[in-house]
């Protein structure tokens, strides 16, 4: 069984042993491994798998014909007269068996054929739904697949039995599939890859991350060198303008007007280019944990190759496209990973509360960063973590650093300090987590204080359990 979806794999084959008729929805964002799901799901099961185009109403239709002509064992060219008829083909043939139904990139086709999910919800009503037919709907554009087909406004509405928002793996998923990698190296691999199944796949057939990065990445050739200027094209116009928003933010703008002025746009149509990327994932809002108020929002980029591709390739561009980039690779790259993985350790140790949530010392609520004016110091102050119980009479206050020295009593002190610029009065609790480690002084007042001290290698304990 592959690794990092087992538990949607024991769902869908649950379904499958009903014999009834079932729906399932599956969606996500491109390379997150949904047609791998579906495929292993499938292994051993009759089924007509079809894979919509983005093209027209007709080419479609003689696709569809196709898969469902091959599925019953016939050699036609002959295409169906309509939708209406090979659905009720596809009825016919799943009263007499249990079948899959996969039609994927669903979008396509509904925007090809605008009634056809009117049709499709008639054709579960009066035909579909008295059959053994286990039908799936996939598709890549979150934003419609939520609302033109799991939304209370769609003609499908109601008629799925299952959904599965499939995401990318998390950091024990990713680390296991590197299980001979040092536990940086793992960490290297999820900062890199987002936990994107596709870019895991392209790392792991190499025995050494570096070698990986610089093959895939920082080679004109390899895979992953052209991979976020593709997607940009694949599902954006105007590619070149999401190129100098992306651009932006990965060079350190965070908000709005610092977004839209380094890209030349106005605030207003600035936004609406943002909210294209945060649909696909590309970019994340983010506000201080607790808050509501809109106008402390920032924006960043959530997915991690697109980071780490904006972070280091155009820098260093010319040394790749002359292959020369293994002369600079320790000093352009390699020296600077560790500010780099800043932001993807604070992730790691995010995942690692909520893997030991049964462990903490407050009930889970809100989990996230904070940041605020310490009116007292007359300072900003940024706290890596705050995890909040529901009625935000508690808190976990965390510090996350990926240093290679040891941390000491003076990061406890400044976040004790930082702790005191949070609204509301509040039983406080503290987390240090650190790649590298701990001093003996920290560790011993940790023990009197009872402060929690968590290790990278702590974390990768999870995934040996």
């Amino acid at each position: 069984m592959f690794l990092g979806r087992e538990r949607e794999f024991k769902k869908l084959n649950l379904l499958w042993e009903k014999e009834s008729f079932e729906m399932a929805v599956i969606y996500g964002r491109r390379r997150v491994g949904k047609t791998t799901l579906i495929n292993e799901f499938c292994k051993g099961k009759a089924n007509i798998f079809f894979a919509a185009m983005e093209s027209s109403k007709e080419a479609n239709l003689s696709a569809f014909s196709e898969s469902v002509f091959i599925a019953k064992g016939q050699e036609s060219a002959a295409v169906y007269t309509g939708y209406i008829d090979l659905l009720r083909e596809v009825g016919q043939m799943a009263k007499k068996e249990r079948m899959i139904l996969v039609i994927d990139e669903y979008p396509y086709l509904a925007r090809a054929d605008q009634s056809f999910s009117s049709l499709l919800q008639n054709q579960i009503d009066h035909v579909l739904k008295d059959t053994k037919l286990f039908l799936i709907l996939c598709g890549s554009s979150i934003s419609f697949m939520e609302n033109q087909v799991l939304g209370y406004k769609s003609p499908l509405f109601g008629r799925r039995t299952a959904q599965f928002k499939i995401l990318p793996f998390d950091y024990y998923d990713t680390a296991r599939c590197f299980p001979d990698y040092q536990d940086e190296d793992r960490a290297f691999a999820y900062g890199i890859s987002g936990g994107i199944p596709l870019y895991i796949n392209r790392l792991r057939e190499y025995s050494d991350i570096w070698e990986a990065i610089k093959m895939e990445i920082f080679d004109t050739s390899g895979y992953l060198f052209e991979e976020p200027g593709n997607l940009l094209k694949q599902e954006l116009r105007e590619p070149q303008t999401y190129n100098a928003i992306v651009t932006a933010i990965a060079n350190g703008c965070s908000r709005l007007n610092e977004i839209a002025m380094k890209a030349s746009l106005d605030t207003g149509t600035c936004s609406k280019y943002i909210r294209n990327l945060t649909s696909l994932g590309i970019v994340e809002k983010e506000l201080p944990v607790g808050e509501a108020n809109s106008r402390k929002s920032i924006y960043r980029i959530n997915d991690q190759l697109f980071r780490f591709w904006y972070r280091f390739v155009p820098s260093n561009m010319n040394q790749i496209v002359s292959g020369k980039i293994e002369k600079t690779f320790e000093k352009a790259v390699k020296n600077k990973l560790s500010d780099y993985m800043g932001l993807v350790f604070e992730e790691i140790c995010k995942q690692y509360i909520l893997f030991r949530v049964d462990e903490l010392p407050i009930n889970l609520g809100d989990i996230g960063q904070w940041w605020g004016t310490d009116s007292k110091r007359k300072r900003q102050v940024q706290i890596d973590m705050v995890v909040l119980s529901p009625d935000r009479k508690q808190a976990i206050f965390g510090e996350c650093k990926y240093r290679n020295q040891l941390l000491d009593v003076e990061i406890l002190d400044e976040l004790i300090e930082d702790s005191n610029a949070y609204p509301g009065n509040i039983k406080k609790y503290y987390y240090l987590f650190s790649k590298s480690g701990f001093t003996d002084r920290i560790i011993k007042r940790a023990k009197k204080e009872n402060i929690m001290l968590v290790t990278l290698k702590d974390m990768m304990h999870i995934t040996e359990q």
